[in-house]
């Protein structure tokens, strides 16, 4: 067996580095402070050129900041799901989905930073990185956890719009593809349309741009999880599932944001 590696003295520095911008730019986006180069870098004690041997412009920031947050909230949100068995993905993905919401509401640049960072290229080495987002592996696995108990219908491929069949055969998104096989595609579909469900309503909760009073009560999140029960293979568990959503609700209730 080959010796693994290990890191030189470099190498380490090199990640200690790394881990400090990640910190310094959490710090700056927590205290509502522009998020730049020059300004991390103050805040680090170094000047922006030296900066800029970690990371070359503004955008290898962002993307460098955007996965480690993501890495380190996807955490937060196996925590809250493992409260329930591994055999029991359905309740593991509401407490996830509720815990999303949370971190949304309670850390809005967070999430702005993290899911309102564009990918324009479809080829772009960017696009691989952020593709590699944890908490779309992390949802997208319950997802699949959840098919393979509840057997929910999804869509063949000849049943697609021809952009969608290639979108799907070919998928550009965090999602774990290759344990599927290619005529069975469909079920990403499924995997597309529920995300955005989810983002959608939590975008809006966390922006502000809802009711003030459907945010604190929750009633347009709630009532999306709900509508998604019955795709999902669990509609004959709907009293199950609305009664723990309910609790996973009560749990964290969060003022409205300002």
């Amino acid at each position: 067996m080959p010796a693994l590696h290990q890191p030189t003295r470099r190498e380490r520095q090199r990640e200690a580095t790394y881990d400090e911008i990640v910190r310094a730019a959490t710090e700056l986006l927590t205290e509502g402070a522009e998020l730049s180069l020059r300004a991390v870098a103050s805040r680090m004690g170094m000047t922006a050129p030296a900066l800029y041997r970690y990371v070359a412009n503004y955008q290898e920031l962002v993307d460098l900041v955007a996965f480690e947050l993501d890495k380190a909230a996807t955490q937060d949100f196996i925590k809250a799901a493992e409260k329930y068995p591994e055999s029991d993905p359905a309740a593991r993905l509401c407490a996830a989905c509720v815990a999303f919401r949370r971190w949304a509401l309670t850390r809005p640049r967070e999430f702005a930073l993290v899911f309102a960072n564009p990918i324009l290229s479809e080829e772009s080495d960017r696009r691989e990185l952020l593709t590699l987002s944890t908490s779309g592996h992390y949802f997208t696995d319950l997802l699949y956890q959840i098919w393979e108990l509840y057997q929910f219908p999804y869509p063949a491929l000849e049943e697609l719009d021809p952009i969608v069949r290639e979108a799907v055969l070919n998928p550009l998104i965090p999602a774990k593809a290759a344990h599927i096989e290619p005529e069975d595609r469909g079920i990403l579909w499924i995997y597309m349309r529920s995300w955005s469900a989810l983002y959608g309503v939590v975008t809006l909760e966390s922006t502000g741009h809802c009711d003030p009073r459907v945010l604190e009560s929750a009633a347009l999140f709630r009532a999306t999880l709900i509508d998604w029960l019955e795709p999902l293979g669990l509609g004959g568990e709907k009293e199950r599932m609305i009664r723990l959503l309910d609790d996973e609700l009560a749990l964290g209730r969060t003022p409205a944001a300002p």
